[in-house]
């Protein structure tokens, strides 16, 4: 698709495998690291990397940037969301969490039209649809009754939401890095209090993951960041199913595990909820010009 819209998939298809490959390495980290403490050498490894991109000229325009107060108020849902995500990963099982979590993209959808005004047009609510139906497929879970951790993933599955709204309405005011460097400054001051409590000194193989964990976190912001200024949410929205498809496929490599038939089947559905996206989205394009 020779469009912003369909340059807008690509990037945000590339962000969630990217987002993916960072909850990898998180998930190799918190086995011997504190959350706090991964946010922080990720949201330093981040900032830096801008800084070296941007250089003075970032700084004049972050000074003067009209969105600092959104910016800010983003952070703060995110944060409130990893909170209550990793908080609920404690006491859940993956499946669960995953299909309880996965509920941001149809949250997202509805918040589009309420707060952006957008027009969601059925096959983008189809989409969303055949997308939670191919996770529910694939995750599986099972005697899923109300429960704190409960409440807790799905509080950060409206956080998550919410926060990608807000990125949309600020997107279009200001350049990426310059959103990236407000966001992580936000997240330095936040982390860098809590790690006088958690601070570990990490060995050698940790140390290449703390920098990997922030080089692929950053690409993935880039991308997440330029898709959101090219696209609605409500046609991105969807694509989010995408990185439960790079979980399994990256977990058969690292971790040598076995999809279940379901998982092959709730994949080919999330792929299948991409196709008609596009499709959609290409057959519209053509109808109007």
């Amino acid at each position: 698709m020779k469009s912003s819209i369909g340059l807008g998939i690509l990037l945000t298809s590339l962000a969630y495998f990217l987002f993916t490959g960072h909850d990898v390495t998180i998930k190799l980290l918190v086995e011997s690291m504190s959350v706090w403490q991964i946010l922080f050498f990720r949201t330093v490894t981040i900032l830096i990397g801008c800084l070296f991109v941007g250089r003075l000229e970032l700084v004049d325009n972050i000074v003067h940037s009209p969105i600092i107060k959104p910016m800010a108020i983003r952070s703060i849902l995110l944060l409130t969301a990893w909170l209550s995500y990793y908080t609920a990963a404690r006491h859940l099982q993956l499946a669960e969490l995953t299909t309880l979590y996965f509920a941001a993209p149809v949250v997202a959808t509805v918040l589009a039209m309420v707060f952006l005004k957008e027009t969601v047009f059925w096959p983008r609510w189809l989409a969303v649809a055949v997308g939670f139906t191919g996770v529910v497929i694939a995750s599986n879970p099972t005697g899923l009754t109300l429960s704190l951790p409960v409440y807790l993933t799905l509080q950060a599955a409206v956080l998550w939401a919410s926060a990608t709204i807000l990125l949309r309405k600020t997107a279009m005011a200001e350049k990426s890095i310059v959103q990236m460097t407000m966001s992580n400054l936000f997240f330095l001051a936040m982390t860098g209090i809590m790690l006088f409590w958690h601070w570990k000194t990490p060995d050698l193989q940790e140390a290449i993951l703390l920098a990997a964990t922030g080089i692929v976190g950053g690409l993935a912001q880039f991308a997440f960041f330029e898709g959101m200024r090219r696209a609605p949410v409500s046609v991105l929205a969807p694509f989010e199913y995408t990185s439960l498809v790079w979980a399994f496929f990256l977990g058969y490599l690292i971790w040598s595990d076995i999809p279940r038939p379901g998982v092959v089947v709730g994949a080919a559905l999330i792929v299948f909820a991409g196709i008609i996206i596009i499709v959609s989205e290409r057959l519209r394009q053509h109808a109007e010009a």
